[in-house]
């Protein structure tokens, strides 16, 4: 046992050394311009939303060539990815349709096969006409409807509470 207590008192010692090594920088506090940076977060109010367009035919040959991997054709996936699309689509139960496109924007696509890319790799276009072809996919939205900034926050979800547009914008 009193090894035990002669450990402790060692390593607590050894922590006080280590506490007083240089942080090469490690740890300091971001400035505004780099917090800014980071926050990508897009609201229900879509202000946040960056310039471009797209419609759910465009987004259907992006969709093919970047995401049906994964997600299955049209989004029907079966297995370890998410259904976008038919009954087991979880996005039909999300308030706001910028949810959508702020979940494709900031962690679509995943690491592809052979290719290496990675999340936050899409152009707004691009995001915003994978977005309208999921709405699309789960009749949300017609084929050749522009989402944009302006119009996809006024996009009505079909599990949408209507006492949300009461809620001050963000």
């Amino acid at each position: 046992m009193r090894w035990l207590g002669l450990l402790v008192i060692t390593l607590m010692a050894a922590s006080e050394g280590f506490a007083q090594l240089p942080t090469f920088n490690l740890g300091r506090t971001p400035s505004a311009d780099e917090i800014r940076a980071q926050d990508i977060t897009v609201g229900p109010s879509g202000k946040e939303l960056p310039p471009g367009r797209g419609t759910a035919k465009e987004g259907a040959a992006i969709f093919e060539k970047r995401c049906a991997h994964c997600h299955g054709v049209n989004g029907a996936a079966e297995g370890q990815f998410p259904s976008l699309s038919g009954a087991k689509a979880r996005v039909v139960n999300y308030p706001f349709a910028t949810t959508i496109w702020d979940f494709i924007n900031s962690a679509m696509p995943r690491k592809v096969p052979d290719i290496g890319t990675r999340e936050g790799t899409l152009t707004a276009a691009e995001v915003y006409s994978l977005t309208a072809f999921v709405l699309y996919r789960n009749n949300i939205v017609k084929e050749m409807d522009v989402l944009d900034a302006t119009s996809l926050p006024k996009v009505k979800m079909p599990k949408r509470d209507p006492h949300l547009d009461k809620v001050a914008p963000r």
